[in-house]
């Protein structure tokens, strides 16, 4: 796991985010379309704190916002190059897409909640309280009472989606999602925006662990990635009755 304190000015990667794999934010909560009973079903997973990637904290435009319990995630990739080093070059990456989500697409800061490299290491993403329903940036139009989950890298057809990095979403999922809502199960969501797959104000059924593309006009995930949920929705389904 990550050492206590990183170095700065660490190796950067070059950044190649796409802008179909982003979403903008949107500040109108979804309501609330069936009983959530709050609390863990599944243990806290080790999480790799802002401070420790060095997150610009004066860069943050607005203090978070909190939408109430998760009844959905939606997975994403960040379109990066697989090459990089899990050690050295991560945080940079972190720090990047950071300035590019805040500078570039105009967001309040980072735009998911958390991120996992190949070798499984999770990382806080938007600022706010891991432990805490914060509103991200990752799903236009579904924003609120949902979670964003980017894996770190590119995960089109034909390349490999790491086991570490699989099994560390599932357990960040599997702790999110509070009890009484099915991994493998289905969410009834209003979309509050028109830039989304469903009309301002439709309703979308929607499987509880989606990819991005199920929601919103793009590859995101990647075909790699996206192959996987069905099989990430079992592994999160396990880690909660464990």
């Amino acid at each position: 796991m990550w050492p206590r304190k990183i170095r700065q000015g660490l190796a950067l990667l070059p950044l190649a985010l796409v802008v179909t794999c982003d979403a903008p934010e949107s500040r109108t909560p979804e309501p609330r379309h069936h009983d959530v009973r709050i609390g863990p079903a599944a243990p806290r997973p080790a999480i790799i704190g802002r401070s420790v990637w060095h997150a610009d904290e004066k860069a943050v435009r607005e203090k978070p916002t909190y939408t109430g319990a998760v009844e959905a995630v939606f997975l994403h990739h960040t379109n990066h190059s697989n090459s990089y080093d899990c050690r050295t070059d991560v945080p940079g990456m972190l720090r990047s897409m950071q300035e590019h989500h805040i500078h570039d697409m105009g967001w309040n800061d980072l735009g998911y909640n958390f991120v996992v490299d190949r070798c499984g290491n999770i990382y806080e993403g938007r600022a706010g309280g891991v432990d805490r329903p914060v509103r991200g940036a990752h799903a236009k139009g579904f924003n609120g009472r949902s979670l964003g989950i980017a894996a770190l890298g590119h995960f089109g057809s034909g390349q490999e989606v790491p086991p570490a990095m699989l099994e560390s979403i599932a357990a960040v999922a599997a702790w999110k999602l509070p009890r009484g809502v099915d991994p493998e199960g289905h969410v009834r969501m209003v979309s509050n925006n028109d830039g989304s797959r469903f009309p301002k104000g439709k309703p979308a059924e929607l499987n509880v662990i989606s990819g991005h593309r199920d929601e919103y006009e793009t590859q995101c995930p990647g075909a790699a990635l996206y192959a996987q949920i069905p099989h990430l929705r079992e592994m999160v389904a396990r880690l909660r009755k464990r």
